[in-house]
Order: C-alpha cells, then sequence, then structure tokens
C-alpha cells in the first residue's frame, strides 16, 4: 500500500481524535471532574462503591474526604476477591485479567486488576495517540511501511481461579487487534517466550530479517538487545541492518544515562526519540512533541488523578491536590482513581510539572526510590542526569547503578555509596567521582546544602561493579527481561549489601 494512502488513513484517525484532545487541553480541569463523577456514578453498585456510599458523593469535596488513599496492600483484600472470581468488587464490569507485578520494591507479587475498559480506552488508546501525535509531527513518515520490534516483558500468561494474569506487555499483545499484530515484530509466540535467556537469541534470529522502522520497549534491556544483535550480525549501527529506522518510542526508565549509547549506534542526527509513561496500572502521558523531554498527561484516559506534594508525604502534614492545584516545578507522589477500580491508588511514582497550559510532566523517581538519611532529597532525576554527564565528560558508559546510604556512626558523618557497573570503565575514576558529585549539587540545592564543606555529607563513594553484577543480580531474583529495573536509590542498604556480596561471583 503506497504510504501516502497510509499516512493519509492515519492522518484521517487523528482528526477523529484531535478534537478530543484539544477538549482536555482547553477545559483539563473540568473534564477530569466529569470523569470522576463517571467513574463514582459507575461503581455506585460495587461492593466499594456500598462501603463507601458512593450514590451519595457529588463533589471531589466529598470524595477525598470519605475515600481513604490506598497503597497496594490495602487494597488487596478486595483485588485477591475479584482474583478468585467474585465480580462487581471494585469495578461494575466483570474483569478477568490481572496485571503482575513485584515492582523494585517488593519481592511480593501484585496483581493489578485491567478491566476491558482499561484494555480499550486507556492501553489502547494511548497506543494510537502515540503513533498519530508522531505522525501529526512527522508528515513524511514511512514507519508504517516496515514493523515494530516490540520487546515486552517475560512472561506467559497463567490461567487460575477462572482469571488469567501475567506482565502487562503480554496482556496488550495477547489482546492486541490483528492489524497491530501483524505489523509487529517478533511474533506473538516469542514474545510471550517467559525466560529471557532463551527469548534473545530467538528475537534476533526473527528481527535481522525484517525490515524494522520503530521499536519500542525500556532502554536499558532494548541496548542489551540491541548490542547482542550488532554482535551477531556483524554490522557497525543499527542503520546498516535497517536503514529505514526512524524512531524509539521507550518508558520505564530515565533515558538521559543511555543517550549517548544510543546515538552510537544510531548515528542519524534527525533519528526521533519518543518517550512515554506507563505502567500495569494504566498509561499516563505521552511526548507528543519531536525533540522534548516532556510528556502530555493524558486526561481522558480513563484515570482521574490527585498529587502528594513530596515535602509532605508520609509526615503528619501530608495533603492530597487535585490537579487544578498543582504547582510548577514541584515534586508530587501520584494517586490515581482509574477504569479497573483503583480508588485513589499510590502508584508509587513521583513527577514534576514542566508546564500547566497543557499540563506536561517529567517522571522524577520513585516515592520509595529516593534518598532522604540527611535531609538531602536526592531524587532519581538528580542521579540519572549526573551520571549521565560524568559519563559524558570522562568519555564512558554505563550499564547500570544503585546508590545507597553511609549512615552516621559515632563521630563519623554520613554519605552515599554508588556501585557502578560500565560498558567502559573511566581512565580517571577519581574525575568521574568529582564531576559526578559537583553534577549533584549544581541540580539539588538541599544535596549541595549538605555536601557544603563536608558538613553533614562526606564525598560520595564508588565501587567499580564487577562485570554482568547487575544482569546476575536480577537474574538471581528471576526478574531478567522486559519490564524489570534495577532500584536506583534507597534509603537503606539491602540492595547494595546484596550486590556487593555478589562482587567476586565470577559470571558464567
Amino acid at each position: 500500500m503506497p504510504i501516502t494512502v497510509i499516512n493519509s488513513f492515519a492522518s484521517w484517525v487523528l482528526k477523529q481524535r484531535i478534537h478530543q484532545i484539544e477538549l482536555f487541553l482547553k477545559y483539563p480541569n473540568e473534564v477530569q471532574e466529569e470523569l470522576l463523577m463517571n467513574l463514582i456514578r459507575a461503581s455506585e453498585n460495587t461492593i466499594i462503591g456500598k462501603q463507601y456510599d458512593y450514590e451519595s458523593i457529588h463533589s471531589y469535596a466529598t470524595f477525598s474526604e470519605r475515600i481513604p488513599v490506598s497503597t497496594y496492600e490495602e487494597l488487596q483484600p478486595l483485588i485477591e476477591r475479584t482474583r478468585k472470581g467474585e465480580q462487581n468488587v471494585l469495578w461494575e464490569t466483570p474483569i478477568k485479567w490481572f496485571a503482575k507485578s513485584s515492582g523494585t520494591t517488593n519481592a511480593k507479587s501484585k496483581f493489578i486488576p485491567v478491566s476491558p475498559e482499561a484494555l480499550e480506552d486507556c492501553h489502547y488508546k494511548a497506543g494510537k495517540d502515540l503513533l498519530c501525535m508522531y505522525l501529526n509531527n512527522n508528515e513524511n513518515s514511512e514507519m508504517f511501511l516496515g514493523k515494530s520490534l516490540r520487546l515486552g516483558g517475560s512472561a506467559q500468561i497463567y490461567e487460575d481461579n477462572n482469571t488469567l494474569f501475567g506482565d502487562l506487555s503480554a496482556i496488550l499483545i495477547e489482546n492486541m487487534p490483528l492489524w497491530a499484530d501483524f505489523s509487529s515484530t517478533p511474533n506473538k509466540g516469542i514474545s510471550l517466550m517467559s525466560d529471557w535467556e532463551t527469548k534473545l537469541p530467538a528475537i534476533i534470529n526473527e528481527v535481522k530479517n525484517e525490515n524494522v522502522t520503530s521499536f519500542a520497549g525500556v532502554p536499558s534491556w532494548m541496548l542489551v538487545l540491541m548490542n547482542k544483535l550488532l554482535t551477531e550480525t556483524g554490522k557497525g549501527n543499527l542503520l546498516e541492518l535497517w536503514p529505514n529506522l526512524e524512531v524509539y518510542f521507550h518508558g520505564g526508565v530515565n533515558f538521559e544515562p543511555y543517550r549517548d549509547q544510543y546515538q552510537k549506534i544510531l548515528p542519524k542526527k534527525d533519528f526521533k526519540y519518543y518517550e512515554i509513561y506507563n505502567a500495569s496500572e494504566g498509561f499516563f502521558a505521552i511526548q507528543d512533541l519531536n525533540y522534548s523531554s516532556d510528556l502530555l498527561l493524558m486526561l481522558d484516559y480513563g484515570i482521574f488523578y490527585e498529587f502528594i506534594p513530596m515535602d509532605t508525604f508520609g509526615t503528619p502534614n501530608q495533603k492530597t491536590i487535585r490537579l487544578s492545584d498543582v504547582e510548577l516545578f514541584k515534586n508530587y507522589a501520584i494517586i490515581i482513581t482509574t477504569n479497573s477500580g483503583l480508588w485513589r491508588y499510590m502508584i508509587g511514582d513521583t513527577v514534576r510539572f514542566t508546564s500547566l497550559n497543557p499540563y506536561r510532566i517529567r517522571v522524577t523517581g520513585r516515592t520509595k526510590h529516593h534518598i532522604n538519611v540527611f535531609g538531602e532529597e536526592l531524587m532519581v532525576e538528580n542521579t540519572d542526569q549526573a551520571i549521565a554527564k560524568a559519563c559524558q565528560i570522562t568519555g564512558t558508559e554505563m550499564v547500570d547503578y544503585t546508590v545507597a546510604p553511609i549512615f552516621m556512626k559515632d563521630k563519623e558523618k554520613g554519605a552515599h555509596e554508588w556501585i557502578i557497573e560500565f560498558k567502559k570503565n573511566p581512565t580517571d575514576i577519581t574525575l568521574f567521582q568529582k564531576v559526578l558529585d559537583e553534577t549533584l549539587q549544581s541540580l539539588n540545592s538541599d544535596y549541595e546544602a549538605k555536601r557544603y564543606n563536608n558538613m553533614t555529607l562526606n564525598p560520595l563513594i564508588i565501587n567499580i561493579a564487577r562485570p554482568h553484577l547487575f544482569y546476575d543480580w536480577l537474574k538471581d531474583k528471576h526478574k531478567l527481561g522486559g519490564q524489570h529495573k534495577i532500584p536506583r536509590l534507597s534509603n537503606e542498604r539491602d540492595y547494595l549489601e546484596q550486590l556487593k556480596s555478589m562482587q567476586v561471583i565470577v559470571h558464567q
């Protein structure tokens, strides 16, 4: 089919959607208020709806006063009832799918309900919006002349109590429309393989002979695949293998620490990188402009947003605000209410707003993945930017890292201890350490204050990890591939000590 016909059809689809996007851009708070009331009205006769008398809730004020903010553990009893086949518990329509997610903060699996509405009106709607926005910004795109390489989680679909569970990516692939499956590679059978070390060569064997024009996945794992692919094919860069490659859709971890490595294997000045922000609980934001790091918060996917300012998070003064009350450049924990029955659910992510008209955000980290032992309020966004700059200045490349505090003891001051695995070790680790520390101070005034004259914090300490340390740690925890991520920051030393204990293990 000629590219003009394909792009004309895509433009037609965009025009059908654009007035709805313009509606929430023009009236964001009204769209969110109406959405909340629709969620409440739809759930009046559910078990949770009767528990909190949803029928009498007609305003956000009543909703926020009556319904508590909940963690997964607090909603789990009701989720488990649904998993065992009971319906009309959290949501009005039958739920048979559950996205299994262990996250990185808890070894215990989470089972996130995925309703038919969430599949159609959130996840798949977001996928179409992403493509439409990209094509709207790149009218001469030839992306649809080739295939999209997808790298999802390593999980099969399992059945239990007449309900089904697996990684969200596996659920999406299983329910994907035929046209989308036909335009994707690898095939469904390979995409759903559960063992990463078997899956990787199978992916390479299939995709190396395809005309890949776009790819999508988590940057850290995608880089493993791409480097392995180049080694297997003997190509110098990805454009030698796929000359029509034009865009990478990425999410899951901050892209900045990996940007230089991608630019080396994709030596094309106008190559596009598009970021998305999604999770098992929903699809939240999309990069809607070329060459931007800001993500447009999507307000009509059946998700109502609230926020907790991080300066009050976890304190007796913790407060929850709605979208209309957020401020620029402050860190917030996200609270969501969804069309899968997650009511005032604390997802665990933090964001800051870079624009209020329209609402655009950047993901800054996790509520449990920051360091504030000494009042330094260090976020993952800070460490990702700092390590990217240190790598750039010292001409090195990073595989992964994690950071933990060294607690004050007797008269000793505190510090931050890093374990960094390099693809290419810095020739001058002292310079790397200096750039890293100084960049953190320039990005974070609280950290700078604690480092001033070594008043509270001594200089950071860097351990250079042996090759494959993080891979082996994830393998040991059965978390290889797809959606699994290294916990970058922690207020405790558990992750760091586990990694240090594995330093002497020789990689097989």
